[in-house]
């Protein structure tokens, strides 16, 4: 971890409580967020809950947690200076890396002096008269600002399950995305993981080293590629920095934001012979890229099928029961419609005779008891229990703050039938409210570094148009934006992401409405229809000039 140095809430309660804006949140989005807005000459307060930068990166700091993008594409690009002088250790960053990165960041560009943190951004209300945003603290401080700008991210607000009888437990218990920072010591313990999504499939391998014994309780199986993970061949980075700008560039045309694109053949069309290479070719590289082996995997069933059953083939393979390999298969959703996992060691894990699967589909938890956990079938004793339970995704942490519109309308009631943006940067009766990667924006779907950044440098544009011509606000227009809204639908239909219940449609969430909230239309179109919509005078979006 960062021994950086912070500034204390008191140090930050003392500056100016008037800005030009107000950016929620410190991770990659908000430093960057922060970066440009200074760099035009706007006044700036980044408020951020935890106690440093790093968003997702701080408080994601559970045993194995990494990126599933490659460190050399998982960065910035806005600094030549900056992405040629740090060296990645790793192919996949693990997450203390990627947390000095940021520090790094934030220091060399003398960020932290704007940023306050251990503060909770409570409520944020548009005042119709001023046309200014009141943002209000947990430390009981009223901030006004022109622009308010929420980067706090699509996967930032941890799930906890519902269990009978949690607070009765007497052992430890953890979630992978609130983990201490710490040492937390599992040597010589009865633990459990309850999950298996990314952070279980990364934590599970590495706790299991650790344990006397690790049961590990699944509800749904999901598809995983091995990553393959290493040091970062020397000769590897000096020909990628050598060529950065040309590979920026065409992350930057592709619809995933990912160097790397879907071929333009089609899995039905190869020989059964062709799709086995393809395929042998794709696993034995690694990582996502095994989802763009050919271009009709997420639209056609039956070519998904044969990619799915590859994967499960690999699957009984590497583990050596073949009752626990049954139970690693996925069999309910297509094949790269839920987040494909990226894993070292993952199914290897289960050949270990200090590891139990239990399926949670035949036998559910029924409660926490004091001593571990009760299923409908047997009790399990334990010193320690992990969830790794994920979030609740895109709208999750917008809604845990009181954000309030024109007349007082309350986000999370405009979207209680799920999320209404346009172009996914802001939605119609918030004017001058920004959500950088936000529902109906490619974010999740894409590699969210290119998006991050295609986001903060629109954003920065517009609000440097804004301020060029005098203008008090803008928002979207309803009409623009129920186009919008019904295009991402559309796209989304026309695939097989809408087949799984995942958490891009907020399934994981009880009573969530369940809408499929990313911009599955690639990465690319998208970036082209936002220029348009600058290009034209921000089409879609209503303008407001300053009264005199």
């Amino acid at each position: 971890m960062s021994n950086a140095p912070t500034r204390s809430p008191e140090d930050a309660a003392a500056r100016a409580d008037t800005v030009d804006a107000v950016i929620v949140g410190a991770g990659f989005s908000g430093i960057y967020m922060l970066y440009r807005l200074r760099e035009v000459g706007l006044s700036v307060r980044v408020i951020e809950a935890a106690s440093g930068v790093g968003g997702t990166w701080y408080w994601n700091c559970y045993p194995g947690s990494r990126c599933d993008v490659k460190s050399l594409t998982y960065s910035y690009s806005w600094s030549d200076e900056l992405q040629q002088e740090w060296q990645w250790t790793s192919e996949y960053a693990t997450q203390p890396e990627i947390l000095r990165y940021m520090n790094h960041v934030t220091d060399r560009f003398d960020l932290r002096r704007d940023m306050q943190f251990d503060t909770r951004v409570t409520a944020a209300a548009f005042d119709e008269e001023q046309s200014r945003w009141r943002i209000d603290t947990d430390r009981g401080e009223r901030l006004s600002a022109k622009y308010c700008i929420m980067a706090t991210g699509c996967i930032s607000r941890p799930l906890l399950p519902q269990y009978e009888g949690l607070d009765s437990f007497e052992g430890e218990w953890y979630h992978t995305g609130l983990w201490p920072h710490e040492e937390v010591d599992f040597a010589g313990k009865r633990v459990a993981v309850i999950g298996t999504g990314s952070s279980g499939i990364q934590a599970i391998p590495v706790i299991a080293q650790q344990a006397a014994h690790l049961t590990v309780f699944q509800r749904t199986p999901n598809f995983s590629i091995p990553a393959w993970d290493g040091p970062l061949d020397p000769a590897e980075e000096r020909e990628i920095k050598a060529n950065y700008a040309a590979l920026r560039s065409q992350a930057c045309e592709t619809s995933t934001g990912l160097p790397e694109e879907f071929r333009e053949a089609y899995a039905l069309e190869a020989t059964p012979e062709e799709r086995a290479r393809e395929f042998k070719a794709r696993w034995e590289a690694g990582g996502f890229p095994f989802l763009f082996a050919y271009s009709d995997l997420l639209t056609d069933r039956q070519a998904n099928e044969l990619a799915a059953e590859f994967v499960r083939n690999k699957i009984r393979a590497r583990v050596n029961d073949p009752e626990v390999a049954g139970l690693l298969c996925p069999d309910d959703h297509p094949f790269g419609t839920k987040r494909l996992c990226v894993d070292t060691d993952y199914y290897e894990t289960y050949n270990r005779d200090n590891v139990t699967l239990v399926s949670l589909k035949r036998s559910p938890i029924e409660a926490i008891t004091p001593t571990g956990v009760r299923t409908t079938d047997a009790e399990f004793e334990l010193d320690a229990i992990v969830f790794a339970t994920g979030f609740d995704t895109m709208t999750g942490t917008l809604f845990a703050i009181d954000i309030r519109g024109r007349g007082g309308v309350a986000l999370k009631d405009k979207w209680l039938a799920g999320p209404r943006a346009y172009l996914g940067v802001g939605t119609a009766g918030f004017p001058n409210l920004f959500t950088i990667t936000g529902p109906g924006s490619p974010s999740v779907i894409s590699n969210m570094m290119v998006s991050i950044e295609q986001h903060v440098d629109w954003m920065t544009e517009c609000i440097e148009y804004l301020e060029a011509h005098g203008l008090a606000s803008i928002e979207p227009t309803l009409e623009a934006e129920d186009e919008w809204v019904e295009h991402v639908n559309e796209a989304a239909e026309e695939t097989l992401f809408v087949e799984a219940s995942s958490w891009y449609v907020g399934a994981n969430v009880p009573g969530k409405p369940r809408v499929f909230a990313p911009y599955v239309g690639g990465a690319a179109k998208y970036r082209q229809k936002c220029e348009e919509v600058a290009a034209n005078g921000y089409e879609g979006f209503a303008l407001v000039a300053q009264s005199s």
